[in-house]
């Protein structure tokens, strides 16, 4: 080491309940840039961090104090550049917590593993060629919907709302503002992020078969969590360095590095899946409108069913409201293919089960429509928000139900491998022949679920035949069928090729699927969510329905062919429910204006701010008694913004008890959004003084969710 070391401020991945700063000062033997990345000893391990922004004090230290010196530098990695800094501090800012955490988890795991040697071999394999290969990108003409939003995204800043009915084909304005973009400037980069892994293999199809031809195999590349770590950080290399010019990924890939981004797209951007559960709960598409202001990045946002927030954001400016949103709104409504009639939306049928026998599951009407949708060599599809066979087992004699001994939840029933499974903390046990209570051998399932309803529906449709007399197949898609890896790919390979007649299965199948052959879908048990405590529950119903009546009906030469119109059947006892008659009419518009009138007179999102703080304890009189300290803490200090936050009592969540520990929750809202961040930064530390009380010893963790999507 030099006599002047020079004294470097890293970011490491600490908790942000761990009472370590957000940066450590390290000795380095030269000046280091900020965002290189380096392997530096914390406690007894050696762990990866980033040289971050700070007044990088060089010379002497002061007498008595050492520094420990960075153990290696990642030379092979280019720094990590201000933008990407900046969202990262944004990020754990606004979401609490500690900048380390945030800025090491947008990091790809093997980074973390790797010594600068192990990582200098890697970058030597030779990488894919990305060049300008001559050969022209193969378009499709665009409908005059699509070109005037392809025109406006053009010509205009932004951010866009891309408003598209189900099948109007937002993927190809997509596709083709990316390409105008990459072909206008050779170093520009596109993000380009879906909800869910099972979205990505498709899409990906899409943007190599249109974009390699031109700019090579390398040129698309993929981040989700469902690839392998070395796969993982071969993505992530390629986009940090500039040669993947397109990024497909989930939630997760808004963080990563791309030092040319230029245009941020977010499809079906109302899917909660795009708010992360654990660790920092952001919002990957909020961070994209940030991100894409703060970079100068046009960001698209499209969806059939936008979000609440989103819709009130793209509101159009009128004589009271002369400002209007700050996103500028764009209409699709029309299906592809849809001037003949064919490859219009589904018609929608309701059935009131109020006029249906007792424990009926598909009524009669519904029943005989599939029937002859099968006897026409059409496919159905057949929508439960339940997995299992059913949802609970249940002793007549005594009334024991199958409750799981660590959570306050059922476990559920799963006929197939016979055994009583919690969907909460995994706990799993064998069917018991007879009731652990009283002994009696009559226990039997209550209520159903997806796996129950494909043996229903396998008993129904037993003597019903295809066009080639084959009898009727069904398939079930859900959390359960698709474990094994590779499993969904091969299932949906299945219902692509015509081998299914009915797909049963959760929300998983309604989402995104191109799905050609699908002329009717239904709903068989919704009215769950009419009737939820969450007020967020009848817009993600309206979401997932009119999501799923989107499967219907895709193939407008298909339909035309066969020449009768795609369905869409709702079973529910309250069929007139402002939610199915908004359904019946497709008319989002009318189901946006009237909740956000409701949210508006309610002061709820968008009109208001919401944060909540979770403690997980031994007991729930800790958790409580952790939230309700914290509270009269920050009243007696007087925090800033506390006087526009109202603080409400802590309460259990729903499900109160996960794996034997107890979890409460406090609700937080404001009319200021700088309010609540103000109040919850001082608030911080209130939190770290109140854990560390010898009262609050049993307390388990804590955590803050700003802009929670559930409560």
């Amino acid at each position: 080491m030099s006599a002047h070391p020079t004294i470097v401020h890293v970011a490491l991945q600490t908790p942000s309940h761990s009472g370590v700063g957000d940066l450590l000062s390290y000795a380095s033997e030269r000046p280091l840039a900020p965002g290189t990345l380096v392997r530096v000893p914390l406690g007894t391990r050696e762990v990866l961090g980033v040289v971050w922004d700070a007044d990088a004090a060089t010379g002497e230290l002061p007498d008595g104090a050492t520094l420990r010196s960075i153990a290696g530098v990642l030379d092979g990695v280019a720094p990590l550049d201000g933008p990407w800094r900046r969202l990262v501090a944004f990020a754990a800012r606004y979401y609490q917590r500690a900048l380390g955490e945030v800025a090491l988890a947008a990091l790809p795991p093997q980074l973390r593993d790797l010594k600068p040697e192990q990582l200098a071999r890697r970058l030597r394999r030779p990488a894919q060629a990305v060049g300008d290969h001559s050969d022209a990108i193969q378009t499709i003409a665009l409908s005059a919907e699509q070109e005037s939003a392809r025109a406006r995204i053009a010509s205009e800043k932004g951010p866009f709302l891309l408003f598209g009915s189900t099948g109007s084909g937002k993927t190809e304005v997509y596709l083709r503002c990316v390409q105008e973009m990459l072909e206008a400037d050779a170093t520009a980069q596109a993000l380009v992020m879906v909800p869910e892994i099972n979205l990505t293999p498709q899409l990906e199809e899409r943007f190599v078969g249109r974009f390699a031809p031109r700019f090579g195999a390398g040129a698309v590349v993929s981040l989700h969590s469902g690839m392998t770590n070395p796969q993982r950080l071969k993505s992530w290399l390629a986009a940090h360095s500039g040669s993947a010019r397109i990024v497909l990924g989930t939630r997760m890939a808004v963080f990563a590095s791309l030092p040319g981004l230029k245009l941020i797209v977010v499809d079906e951007e109302h899917d909660p899946s795009y708010k992360q559960q654990e660790g920092a709960r952001y919002s990957a598409r909020d961070l994209a409108i940030w991100r894409g202001r703060e970079q100068g990045a046009k960001v698209l946002l499209g969806s059939a069913t936008p979000s609440l927030e989103s819709w009130h954001a793209s509101r159009p400016p009128t004589a009271e409201d002369p400002e209007g949103g700050r996103y500028v709104r764009l209409h699709m409504p029309s299906r592809i293919g849809s001037g003949s009639g064919a490859g219009a939306l589904p018609r929608v049928r309701r059935v009131d089960m109020n006029q249906q026998p007792r424990r009926t599951v598909f009524s009669a009407p519904l029943l005989a429509a599939i029937t002859e949708r099968v006897a026409r060599g059409e496919q159905s599809m057949v929508l439960l928000n339940r997995r299992g066979y059913a949802p609970v087992l249940h002793c007549a004699d005594c009334g024991w139900k199958s409750d799981c001994p660590h959570c306050s939840a059922h476990q559920v029933f799963h006929k197939t491998d016979r055994t009583l499974r919690c969907h909460h903390c995994g706990y799993t046990v064998r069917v018991p022949y007879h009731c652990p209570t009283c002994g009696s051998p009559d226990i039997h399932p209550m209520g159903r679920g997806t796996e129950q309803l494909e043996e229903q529906l396998g008993a129904l449709l037993r003597n019903v035949q295809r066009p080639d007399g084959a009898p009727a197949r069904i398939a079930r898609i859900d959390a359960d069928t698709t474990r094994a890896k590779g499993a969904l790919e091969a299932q949906l390979a299945q219902v692509h090729s015509g081998e299914v007649d009915v797909l049963v299965g959760t929300q998983m199948i309604a989402k995104g699927h191109d799905f050609r052959r699908i002329t009717l879908v239904a709903a068989v048990q919704p009215d769950g969510a009419l009737f939820s405590s969450d007020f967020r529950a009848p817009e993600r119903l309206f979401a997932l329905l009119m999501q799923a009546a989107g499967r219907a009906g895709r193939d407008a030469a298909y339909m035309a062919a066969q020449g009768t119109p795609c369905e869409m059947w709702v079973q529910s006892f309250h069929p007139q429910h402002a939610v199915f008659e908004a359904l019946r009419t497709h008319d989002y518009p009318a189901f946006a204006a009237q909740q956000l009138k409701e949210r508006e007179e309610a002061a709820m999102p968008p009109f208001s701010y919401q944060a909540l703080v979770r403690a997980d304890a031994r007991t729930q009189e800790v958790a409580q008694g952790f939230l309700t300290a914290a509270t009269a803490a920050a009243h007696a200090a007087g925090l800033p913004g506390l006087e526009a936050v109202t603080l409400f009592p802590p309460v259990p969540l729903t499900i109160q008890r996960v794996a034997n520990v107890e979890r409460a929750q406090m609700l937080m809202e404001s009319p200021s959004r700088a309010a609540l961040q103000r109040f919850l930064a001082a608030w911080q530390p209130v939190l770290q003084t109140t854990r560390s009380q010898p009262e609050h010893k049993g307390l388990v963790r804590w955590l803050v969710d700003v802009d929670p999507l559930a409560i």
